[in-house]
């Protein structure tokens, strides 16, 4: 496992940059040359794509994009997104090598790295200044970049949650606004809970499945606002904290309260609950607010939704985002394409590109990785709460360790969240000791 540095948090001032600079790279098209250059005539060629079912619809529009522009004829094939990383493995230990290029989840780039199945890029982007490293969010670039000290990706899709609320929920239950700590989030989600769940509304849908991306995710957004870490200072374990325990309790508190089932929750199941107005609150994607004001995505919250920050230990703290899920452009181990997948995950990675999928319809799902495209001017004109609260990932954001065995790591937090959750452990405390032993285990090998 490798440790992300750790920076300090976002201020007022960093907000008051990164959403007020617009002249210095919010329009996009100032950055469009970065889709237009490729070195190279590829005309007639090939590219197969792998990417998570939730990026199906970014990358059949990447697809048609890039073919209209090279004359590369693209193929999206598409797994859940628990899967991808196992499936690109298979592809290429197997010897199919049916993938080119591929998009996984950041924190698995060190177990792809070390059995082979993605090749190093640094090379590649030193000798390509078009790529511009210093325009990705920082808190982004080296986790979803590095392995070591060798890069593998390029950020593709920022995701981080952010809090969702159903505005008229809330106000026929007396809120007048949406809580800034986790005590005032379980007193509402409570509230809503006990008031409407008669008639099927419930406080929140919270992500409860045990996938890492799911019921870590929830885990990880209230570490990120207890002041908590994955690992220290120097890159030993530190999950079984003071923070880390009171971000597990903080989820329990809810636990009840939320759309039934909790444990069975996942993306789909909790996105179906928002979108037809049966929830108070959903911890979410920021691409979710998209989504939400296009009705042709079958939603019913058109209007009456907001979103914050996620809620913090304290209301006078500044906010912290969570890098929960998050993807990254990688280049198969064994592909024959290298330099055309090269010069794919350069112009998908690119802020032109980045900035027209934040707002494109039908909705693609991808979240800002780059400042320019955070700053873009029609993202800011069309979902201006989104891109401030996206604005969180510029300082402070929580990532997940990063490396060989992180995938497990990752895994083995998961079930103790889950079986902790299920009543299968004494404490909290319990539950996060064992994570601590088998993480120090984990390290040790």
């Amino acid at each position: 496992m490798t440790r992300t540095p750790k920076i300090s948090g976002l201020t007022a001032g960093t907000l008051a940059l990164a959403l007020g600079l617009t002249a210095c790279g919010g329009d996009s098209s100032a950055s469009s040359s970065e889709g237009d250059a490729f070195a190279g005539d590829y005309e007639g060629q090939e590219l197969n794509i792998l990417l998570n079912a939730s990026h199906e619809g970014a990358g059949h529009w990447l697809a048609e994009r890039f073919e209209e522009e090279t004359g590369v004829s693209v193929t999206v094939t598409t797994v859940p997104y628990d899967e991808i990383a196992s499936q690109l493995t298979l592809d290429q230990q197997s010897g199919a090598n049916t993938y080119d290029v591929s998009a996984p989840w950041y924190v698995s780039l060190g177990d792809l790295a070390a059995d082979g199945s993605i090749q190093p890029i640094t090379e590649f982007v030193e000798a390509t200044p078009e790529i511009d490293v210093e325009d990705f969010i920082p808190t982004l670039w080296e986790p979803y970049a590095y392995v070591d000290d060798e890069m593998y990706g390029l950020p593709f899709d920022g995701d981080i949650h952010a809090l969702f609320y159903n505005s008229e929920i809330l106000e026929r239950n007396g809120f007048d606004e949406p809580p800034s700590t986790w005590e005032e989030y379980a007193e509402q989600v409570r509230t809503i809970t006990e008031n409407e769940s008669d008639n099927g509304v419930y406080g929140a849908a919270v992500f409860g499945e045990q996938s890492p991306m799911i019921l870590g995710a929830s885990f990880a957004n209230r570490l990120a606002g207890f002041g908590g870490e994955f690992l220290d200072e120097n890159g030993s374990p530190t999950i079984n904290s003071a923070e880390a325990v009171a971000s597990l309790e903080a989820l329990e508190d809810i636990w009840d309260y939320a759309l039934p089932t909790p444990a069975e929750t996942d993306f789909g199941a909790g996105n179906s609950a928002w979108f037809a107005g049966k929830v108070g609150f959903i911890e979410n994607w920021t691409d979710l607010g998209v989504r939400s004001e296009d009705p042709a995505s079958g939603s019913e919250v058109t209007g009456n939704w907001g979103v914050t920050y996620l809620p913090r230990e304290e209301a006078d703290q500044d906010p912290r985002a969570s890098l929960v899920a998050g993807f990254s452009w990688v280049i198969a181990g064994n592909t024959d394409k290298t330099d055309l997948a090269q010069q794919f995950i350069a112009w998908a990675a690119s802020s032109d590109i980045n900035s027209q999928l934040l707002t494109a319809l039908p909705p693609t799902g991808i979240d800002p990785n780059r400042i320019s495209s955070l700053n873009d001017e029609t993202y800011g004109e069309q979902f201006p709460e989104l891109q401030e609260v996206n604005a969180s990932t510029l300082e402070g954001a929580l990532a997940w360790p990063t490396g060989a065995r992180a995938t497990e790591a990752a895994q083995i937090l998961t079930d103790e969240l889950a079986a902790y959750l299920s009543g299968q452990r004494g404490s909290a405390q319990e539950a996060l000791d064992t994570v601590q032993q088998e993480w120090e285990r984990l390290l040790e090998q």
